[in-house]
């Protein structure tokens, strides 16, 4: 690889991806770290432009950076978190995780830097047609099963957040009442 083949675009799109990432790691507030999240989910669509995929980078800003994200602050404001969003780190030794990511990036960036730095040819055309077509008759049940999957997850985690927040009450838990009925 030589100084020709630098492509600028694609070091600046990689270190917005990877400080935002850092950024989502480290933020202390709940809120800041999705929208850091929602950046660095952007900047995955932006790679998908670069490497002739539109269509996936459409899909990565409404799915992911659209509906994540929206997903995600609607998830942080429905646990009733939003008085004190402060996230608490819960790690022990944050030397052992720096550590460690260094060493993946290590090998990472050995393994780029020894491949072949060759400009991928653009992918079949394909309309969103085929891939519909595609998605709804071979893939069918894995794309349904997915849906009930996420569906599950997201009601799951309402509930156990909803859980959490009654036991830490101020008021303590609280108990439904029962009335009587007058005739």
């Amino acid at each position: 690889m030589t100084w020709a083949d630098f492509d600028p675009g694609f070091t600046l799109i990689s270190l917005i991806v990877v400080v935002s990432a850092f950024f989502v790691v480290r933020a202390q507030n709940m809120i800041h770290a999705v929208l850091w999240l929602g950046l660095t989910l952007l900047g995955t669509a932006a790679f998908y432009a670069r490497l002739n995929a539109p269509f996936l980078a459409g899909v990565q800003v409404l799915t992911y950076v659209g509906g994540i994200v929206t997903l995600m602050i609607f998830g942080v404001m429905v646990t009733r978190r939003h008085e004190s969003l402060e996230a608490e780190a819960a790690t022990v030794a944050p030397e052992r995780g720096l550590i460690f990511a260094s060493a993946i990036f290590v090998m990472l960036s050995v393994v780029m830097w020894r491949s072949a730095a060759t400009i991928p040819s653009p992918a079949p055309v394909a309309s969103s047609a085929d891939l519909a077509r595609v998605l709804l008759n071979e893939y069918l049940i894995a794309f349904e099963a997915l849906s009930l999957l996420l569906l599950a997850a997201i009601v799951g985690a309402v509930v156990l957040a909803r859980r959490r927040d009654l036991e830490t009450s101020p008021q303590g838990p609280v108990v439904p009442q029962a009335t009587e009925v007058q005739p």
